[in-house]
């Protein structure tokens, strides 16, 4: 057998392999339960097998179909944008809701091909305005808006 459509075999196995992973947790971590009672187990199962079905038929179709070789993923872009979500996690307490989604924006930018200041740093303040209405004023989080010591 030869893979024809390498960007699907690889998509299948990614999506079999999670769809297969959250299956398996929830069933040995939660109650499974009935059709007819459900218990918090029963729709993660389902879930997650019907998206290991589903990667595996995806899979299955990469051999007989031809499609584009995979292509290598660029890791800059993934790393500072999964850093740039980690210090927003660490920093939302401790600097506050603005802060921390400033810091956001700014490192998930700097992994891009073009960075510029100027139109990074509108968008980290049209975002921090947009999630301090949102989540502090719109839906009533409980999220500090400024950095303690401001505040203070």
């Amino acid at each position: 057998m030869r893979i024809r459509n390498q960007t699907d075999f690889a998509a299948g196995l990614l999506a079999a392999g999670f769809g297969l992973f959250v299956a398996l947790y929830a069933a040995t971590s939660y109650r499974y339960g009935t059709a007819l009672r459900m218990g918090p187990g029963y729709f993660p199962v389902w879930i997650g097998g019907l998206l290991a079905l589903l990667g595996l038929v995806l899979a299955a179709a990469s051999l007989r179909t031809d499609g584009p070789p995979l292509r290598r993923m660029p890791l800059r872009p993934l790393l500072f944008v999964l850093g740039g979500s980690v210090v927003f996690g660490y920093a939302l307490k401790p600097l506050g809701l603005v802060a921390a989604t400033v810091l956001l924006v700014l490192i998930s930018a700097a992994g891009g091909r073009e960075f510029r200041w100027r139109e990074v740093l509108m968008l980290a303040a049209a975002l921090a305005v947009f999630a301090a209405l949102v989540f502090v004023t719109g839906l009533g989080l409980p999220f500090p808006l400024w950095p303690a010591f401001l505040v203070d």
